[in-house]
């Protein structure tokens, strides 16, 4: 009986080391399974406008926090932004305006990139001014021309409101110019404007946090000469995106937002003093339910 005792206890004991054994070869192959796995990684372009810069903040706190990836992000103009996701420098440009601001990258680079779905529905572009502005139509603007200083304070250069307000100012032969300068310098000139109740005409859109921080109006269009209408921003990816990074490709189709979503962001990012990336994570916290139905189910 004793004997019988030694040898079930023998071999529970060699059992339970064997056990230990596979457990401990089972762990250290998945760690090392888990080291050799190449880190997730994603690089998104866009442009330096109010409502790219905020949800692209926000798309890279999300990705790294919630989902564990490596981002970089890099501001450009629209031309080499197209230009990087083409040639497949990028993985995605986040602000492609639809149907008509960006209408001649799309068809340009069609065969090299992909339409990942919309981020915000509901865009407005056109020529903006202070609501005190004696004018309501871009028709009249040559009225009011001297007051202007004779030009209209654009953006970018290579910014598609940037061309389509070129192609306005010869529909209604307007003897204004158009001055390039950039998003920043343009809100920047609207606020100093304001505040000195002095003329301007910007060239501007919805989504925008000046919307809410000034009473401003869109110059209204002449019916035989309309240019702008309302649209959707788009997400462009490269065109194997959903083939190299299918996770990032489902992610970026899944990000929208309403309008009342990205304004408070937008004026949140606008209000504080703290760095973009600071007021994004902390906007992604306070709207989780926001931003986990970006997060692909695996």
């Amino acid at each position: 009986m004793k004997t019988v005792r030694k040898c079930l206890v023998v071999t529970s004991a060699l059992f339970l080391g064997l056990s230990l054994v596979l457990v401990g070869c089972q762990k250290k192959e998945e760690s090392s399974k888990a080291a050799k796995a190449p880190p997730k990684t994603a690089k998104l372009v866009y442009v330096n406008w109010a409502e790219g810069v905020a949800y692209t903040h926000l798309a890279k706190v999300v990705l790294e926090d919630q989902m564990g990836y490596q981002v970089k992000i890099t501001a450009a103009d629209v031309a080499p932004a197209y230009t990087s996701i083409a040639q497949g420098d990028m993985d995605a440009f986040m602000e492609t305006w639809l149907p008509v601001l960006h209408k001649d990258y799309v068809e340009k680079y069609q065969k090299d990139i992909i339409d990942l779905g919309h981020v915000y529905e509901g865009t407005q572009s056109g020529l903006v001014a202070p609501a005190y502005l004696a004018v309501d139509k871009i028709s009249e603007l040559d009225s009011i021309k001297d007051d202007l200083n004779g030009h209209i304070t654009g953006i970018d250069a290579g910014a598609g409101i940037m061309k389509t307000t070129e192609e306005v100012i010869k529909k209604y032969n307007l003897d204004i110019k158009l001055m390039a300068s950039s998003g920043p310098a343009m809100t920047a000139a609207l606020k100093d404007a304001v505040a000195k109740k002095k003329a301007i005409v910007v060239t501007g859109w919805r989504p925008h946090w000046m919307f809410g921080k000034w009473d401003l109006k869109f110059l209204e269009q002449d019916p035989d000469k309309q240019v702008w209408g309302t649209g959707n921003i788009h997400i462009m990816g490269r065109k194997d995106l959903k083939t190299d990074k299918p996770e990032l490709a489902q992610f970026l189709s899944n990000m929208f937002l309403t309008d009342p979503e990205l304004s408070s962001l937008m004026v949140a990012i606008a209000d504080s003093d703290a760095d973009i990336e600071t007021v994004a994570r902390k906007w992604m916290k306070e709207n989780m339910d926001v931003v986990k139905k970006w997060i692909p189910k695996k």
